[in-house]
């Protein structure tokens, strides 16, 4: 379905400034209204990839989204090239968070050029469960923040990640209209 937008400039910047806050903050739960889109694509899944996919970013879909309809949307809305291949996605939407390829299977970047990295969006049910806490810039001195579901290893995943710094991908979580970054330089906390 596509909708006008009152404001679209205003939005893309709005889109925008939550996407960098939630990555400069990582662990802070921040608010994105999205725009209407297919399911199960969530509302800030979908302003996410509106406002920041062009005609030059590779959209990698997992099975769950990887659907006509939100194929449609994205094409209509960004430009953007649904691409099958993980290692060539500048963004990866993870619909199915318990069945999320490892992280290492997309676009790491490189020495030289770090950004060329996927960022991948995980969609999740709720901002609750067991608290991960996390260090690294952007966090004073330790965060928590919680999501479920995830993978049982998904610490682990964070942490291999973390190791290939400057190298890696970026994560954010989604639950409907709410968003957190997880950044390539959270470290997990170790435990006092």
């Amino acid at each position: 379905m596509t909708v006008a937008t009152a404001n679209p400039a205003f939005e893309s910047q709005a889109a925008f400034r939550a996407a960098m806050d939630a990555v400069a903050r990582p662990g802070e739960i921040k608010t994105l209204r999205g725009p209407a889109a297919p399911a199960p694509l969530a509302p800030a899944t979908a302003a996410l990839v509106r406002h920041l996919a062009d005609y030059e970013t590779p959209i990698w879909l997992d099975e769950q989204l990887s659907i006509p309809a939100v194929k449609d949307w994205i094409r209509f809305q960004t430009g953007a090239p649904i691409t099958e291949d993980k290692s060539t996605a500048a963004f990866a939407l993870v619909a199915e968070p318990l069945r999320m390829p490892d992280l290492t299977q997309f676009a790491l970047g490189t020495e030289e050029y770090p950004d060329r990295s996927t960022t991948v969006i995980v969609q999740v049910e709720s901002f609750r469960g067991a608290p991960i806490v996390i260090t690294g810039p952007g966090i004073k001195d330790r965060r928590s923040f919680a999501a479920e579901p995830l993978p049982d290893d998904f610490i682990a995943r964070l942490s291999a990640n973390r190791e290939l710094f400057p190298r890696g991908v970026d994560v954010m979580l989604v639950a409907g209209g709410e968003i957190i970054g997880l950044p390539r330089s959270v470290r997990i906390a170790k435990e006092n």
